[in-house]
This record gives structure tokens, sequence and C-alpha cells, in this order.
């Protein structure tokens, strides 16, 4: 198995429990994401979509040992997401130096959903319609605007 890869999870009826293997739903470790403004490569090929796992405390833990995060803690951000982006358009591998080439827009993107599928499960978001005020919830990994 390929690191980062999605798997399913089932799990082993527990003797007494009453449960069955396959009532839980699979856990998802990989999300999809659509980059608001893209990563344009030194060929000027535009990469926006991609995918990210969910971090180990392995890929938290091994920024802090990287000679770049103990000069500047700022690269904390540029190492943790180089580890965890699994697939950004064509690109063959993403490294350190590909996510600091990114737009600042971009990696804040990155950083929100990194936050949302590792310390909260999913990409969705409440938003609010400056309209009409109506609230309704949004996938933060979704396509473009008005895109179904």
């Amino acid at each position: 198995m390929r690191r980062g890869q999605a798997v399913d999870v089932v799990e082993a009826e527990v003797p007494g429990s009453g449960q069955t293997p396959g009532t839980e739903p699979a856990m998802r470790t990989e999300f999809d994401f659509e980059l608001p403004r893209g990563f344009l490569d030194g060929d000027g090929v535009l990469h926006r979509r991609g995918s990210m796992r969910l971090a180990t405390a392995r890929d938290e833990l091994l920024p802090l040992f990287d000679a770049r995060v103990q000069e500047n803690s700022a690269y904390t951000t540029v190492v943790l997401l180089s580890r965890v982006i699994t697939r950004l358009g064509s690109l063959p591998a993403i490294s350190s130096n590909t996510v600091e080439q990114m737009f600042a827009s971009d990696v804040a993107f990155l950083q929100d959903f990194y936050r949302r599928i590792n310390a909260e499960g999913h990409t969705r978001i409440a938003v609010t319609c400056p309209s009409c005020e109506q609230r309704f919830t949004a996938d933060l990994a979704g396509g473009r605007l008005g895109e179904s």
C-alpha cells in the first residue's frame, strides 16, 4: 500500500456489543481539494486539483527537527503541507519547494483545509449569503462557485 492511500476501516465485532462489521462508515484518510488560484509550475502548467491525507503524529513532529523550521518556525507550515499533500495536478511529487512557490492565498487555503480535515474531520463550512442572509453549508473541497 502507498503512503497516504485511502483505506476502508472495518472493525471486527466486539463480543456482547451487538455491533457487526460494516455498520460503521468507512474512515476517510484522504480528501480532494481545488486550489483557489492554482500552482503554476516551471513549464507554465497550472495545477489546481489535488489530495491531502490525514496527518500522523510523525508528520507533525518531524518538521521540528528540520533546520529550516529551527531557524524560522513559520516554515513549519511549508514542511508539514509538503508531507500531507499527496497529489497536485500532474506533478510527480510535492516538495517543500513546491509549497514555497505557491501563491499565499493557496497556502492559506491549504492551512485551513489541513485544520478542517485533521481537527474537525470534514471539509464543510457554514456560510451566510450576503444578499438574503440565508445560512447553508458548503463543501470547502468542492468545485468552483456555481458548479454542482
